[in-house]
């Protein structure tokens, strides 16, 4: 192929499609310097009106993208934001991303994410996988990585995570309120008249699990109703859990009126096996889940619940990512609390 000298754009791509487009193609077509189209696109000096409305449509008409790897290495940059989940497929966490990639657009960053599969030792290595990247930020959901440990990444860049409550120099770090969340759903049952209520745990291991069971305890304590340990069943926050749980519950001999499943994808575990064993929900048990998951609403019958604002802690999230970062990120979001859905899948105990 012989080079095209006049306009170096005009050579193919690897792919032998599209022609790639440099700065200095839109510098001749706006009919400016290389400088002044650099200080436009990177917003670092102010340009006068007419330059800059040349410029701007220049790029419109060549569909020009700037080199972001060149434009990292010379701002000190990358525009990513790295994300630590614990599982890719969990409702629960793609709720909260949603919120973070809502927050993040039009910002200029997108987001890197990583697995650590609630293991301390992976999750440690995520992080050091995502800093050596060079990432601008961090936000880390959940997890088994200590708070010394957060302070520490801290001291390298920002960092926002959730599941505990932290603050400091280029971190913040906030938990919801997992026992006001397992007490409004437990008070509701026993509002209605259930005393022998069941509870599937989470693993006991997640602080959000054992919060939850707190707040069972709590409102027990309350109504004055002595919870039944008995009644406690240990599942994984999955559904086979749920299922597997539910099972043994039933085949245990214990009489209840009514379960509370540690979450959604719990209670819908226990829904299919009451189904199942032949017992109505909630004619003859009464089901109550926690998170409010969007499909919660479209089961047969639709799942009683307590909504955790998962999508708007990813916004908050985003947003404070994004002060630490100094850039300007809007109205500011408030993350509401927990509240319950009462839907069809609860009924008074007669």
């Amino acid at each position: 192929m012989v080079a095209n000298t006049e306009h170096p754009s005009q050579y193919a791509s690897l792919t032998g499609d599209t022609p790639i487009v440099t700065v200095t193609d839109v510098a001749r077509e706006a009919g400016v310097s290389v400088s002044t189209v650099s200080r436009i696109v990177n917003g670092t000096a102010r340009v006068a009106d007419d330059k800059r409305l040349a410029v701007e449509a220049a790029i419109a008409r060549m569909d020009y993208r700037p080199n972001l790897h060149a434009r990292s290495l010379k701002m000190g940059t990358s525009m990513t934001i790295g994300i630590l989940t614990q599982r890719i497929e969990s409702p629960v966490f793609n709720r909260v991303m949603l919120g973070i990639e809502e927050g993040l657009m039009d910002s200029g960053y997108a987001p890197i994410i990583v697995s650590g599969h609630w293991n301390q030792a992976e999750e440690t290595e995520r992080v050091r996988l995502l800093m050596a990247r060079r990432v601008d930020g961090l936000v880390i959901l959940n997890g088994g990585l200590t708070d010394a440990q957060l302070i520490e990444f801290s001291s390298r860049q920002p960092v926002v995570a959730t599941g505990r409550r932290l603050q400091g120099h280029n971190l913040n770090a906030v938990r919801l309120d997992n026992v006001h969340g397992g007490y409004l759903a437990t008070r509701h049952l026993l509002s209605l008249g259930h005393r022998r209520i069941a509870h599937i745990a989470g693993p006991d291991d997640h602080s959000d699990a054992v919060d939850r069971y707190m707040g069972f305890l709590r409102a027990h304590e309350e109504f004055g109703v002595p919870a039944d340990p008995e009644l406690v069943f240990q599942g994984d926050f999955n559904e086979n859990g749920g299922a597997l749980a539910m099972a043994r519950l039933l085949d245990s001999g214990r009489s209840f009126s009514a379960v509370f499943a540690g979450n959604d994808q719990s209670a819908m575990g226990a829904h299919m096996v009451l189904y199942r064993r032949g017992l109505r929900v909630p004619e003859d048990i009464s089901l109550i889940g926690f998170d409010n998951l969007p499909v919660s609403a479209y089961l047969t019958p639709p799942l009683t619940t307590v909504h955790q604002p998962l999508y708007e802690m990813g916004q908050y999230l985003a947003q404070s990512l994004l002060a630490m970062l100094g850039k300007s990120a809007g109205e500011e979001i408030k993350v509401p609390d927990m509240e319950l859905v009462n839907r069809e899948t609860v009924k008074r105990c007669v």
